[in-house]
């Protein structure tokens, strides 16, 4: 006697399906010392509504021809998520973040506001899962749904990438040192900038503007890159280094 699926949420309301043989006429089906509610009854097959419980438990079926054997039905207690890897990226997705918490190893699915991706179980206390694309930049409610329920939402950030309109001023010498002004949008959230493959310091002023310190590089001109929490953006040959004078 089958019985699909064998597990559930603490709180119950699970749909179960039974299948034997002198099925038909069913007066109750117990899941331990509880009673579900039969929605429908073939001489084949039953299909229940569980009861809440816990635990591992008894299922039978009484007719009146009796009660059948014992099948196993598990409890899975409703999961909590604690914490998210990284709380924020590019709104086009792509990167991996990872969820922790407790009761997750029977996770299906990681909501993103709107959207939903497969997770990765690496253990009961956390999950792997590829950040679907978002709708637009901004914050989203993000839960997992588990054989035990659903999660209460932890939030992540969707962040559009940057784009770089202009550097100011465009040319400086060799030895470093210049203070570049580097203007476009989306650079609030800046991790890195280069020059040249080279890590420059740097310092955002808002969202649209960031102050970089241009390292020593090689004569000649360079790509800029600005790197964010929503990608990157690349000014190509944006900067030239200058021989300095001889005599």
């Amino acid at each position: 006697m089958p019985i699909s699926p064998n597990q559930g949420s603490t709180s119950g309301g699970t749909t179960v399906t039974i299948t034997g043989v002198n099925l038909s006429g069913a007066t109750a089906v117990h899941f331990g010392s509880r009673t579900a509610t039969i929605t429908a009854n073939t001489p084949t097959s039953i299909t229940v509504i569980d009861p809440a419980g816990c635990g591992v438990v008894d299922v039978n079926v009484t007719t009146a021809g009796g009660t059948s054997n014992s099948l196993s039905f598990l409890y899975i207690s409703p999961p909590i998520a604690v914490s998210l890897g990284s709380d924020s990226g590019p709104t086009a997705g792509g990167n991996t973040v990872t969820v922790n918490g407790y009761g997750l190893s029977t996770a299906t699915t990681v909501s993103f506001g709107s959207n939903s991706a497969t997770p990765t179980v690496v253990s009961d206390s956390q999950l792997s899962v590829v950040v679907p694309a978002g709708s637009s930049s901004g914050s989203v409610d993000v839960t997992v749904t588990t054989t035990g329920g659903t999660t209460a939402p932890l939030t992540y950030s969707y962040v559009d990438a940057p784009t770089l309109a202009s550097l100011t001023p465009s040319s400086g010498p060799s030895s470093g040192g210049t203070s570049v002004t580097i203007s476009g949008t989306g650079l609030a959230s800046t991790t890195a900038v280069t020059f040249g493959g080279a890590a420059a310091s740097f310092a955002v002023l808002n969202s649209t503007t960031l102050v970089a310190i241009t390292p020593p590089g090689t004569t000649g001109p360079v790509d800029v890159v600005v790197t964010t929490e929503g990608g990157s953006a690349t000014a190509s040959d944006g900067f030239t280094y200058l021989s300095g004078p001889g005599i």
